[in-house]
């Protein structure tokens, strides 16, 4: 009982951290937690994947994540809204994995309804 309680509070201290970073970003977006630690499957090399919906991610990736500078350990995804509601419109494995796992960490955009939708289908 004692590794479920430790990986329980591992969750929730990378859940917290994650959230308290992107209340530092200064502009409006849906931020989601996916990946391993929204599934709870995480294990000592597993990155924290955080999918990035805001309407001022436009042009070359990199310059997107300049923009955000994120923290170390962290695989950000910065999507705009059209390219995030397009996947969803494709049924794009990363719009799958937030709706079926994905935790919303802000919602700006009240995106989270849109992948409530998406996993009902």
């Amino acid at each position: 009982m004692e590794i479920i309680e430790r990986r329980k509070k591992e969750r929730t201290r990378i859940i917290e951290e994650a959230r308290e970073w992107v209340s530092t970003l200064g502009f409006r977006l849906t931020v989601i937690l996916i990946g391993s630690y929204a599934r709870g499957d995480f294990n000592l090399w597993s990155d924290v994947d955080i999918l990035l919906v805001s309407d001022v991610f436009q042009g070359n990736p990199l310059n997107r994540l300049k923009m955000v500078n994120p923290p170390p350990g962290y695989e950000v995804i910065p999507v705009n809204t059209y390219e995030f509601l397009e996947n969803m419109r494709k049924k794009n494995v990363l719009i799958q994995e937030a709706s079926k796992h994905g935790i919303i960490l802000r919602d700006d955009l009240n995106l989270a309804k849109h992948l409530k939708k998406t996993e009902e289908q």
